[in-house]
């Protein structure tokens, strides 16, 4: 599975999005819908209008790569759907993914040291 690290963004669309839509009309929704760039490297997940499809956009450095999955049995967990966007943690992102939901997930929080 690709997985970001504890650095990379995670953006979650709360509105649907036509999933006929590729890479650039996904790059373009972000762009235009959410002012944000989807070239900075931050993940952006979109979800269909049923609760069995999402994808993930994310710009790698050489170019944009597409993540398309559609899960079995009781769907996804998605958040109620308002406009805009929300924030992820990592370990959220991965419990969206495996169809767990993500929203008792809690990351523990990272410290870094203040002195060597």
């Amino acid at each position: 599975m690709i997985a970001p690290s504890n650095t990379y963004k995670i953006y979650l669309a709360t509105q649907p999005v036509d999933f006929r839509k590729g890479m650039d009309g996904l790059a373009s929704c972000v762009l235009n819908n959410f002012e944000m760039d989807p070239f900075s490297g931050a993940f952006f997940v979109f979800r269909s209008k049923g609760n069995d499809k999402i994808k993930v956009l994310m710009w790698d450095g050489t170019g944009l790569v597409l993540i398309y999955k559609r899960i079995e049995g009781k769907g996804f967990v998605w958040p109620k759907m308002s406009g805009g966007i929300i924030t992820m943690t990592k370990a959220q992102f991965e419990s969206l993914l495996e169809g767990i939901d993500w929203r008792r997930v809690a990351s523990a929080p990272y410290y870094h040291p203040q002195h060597a």
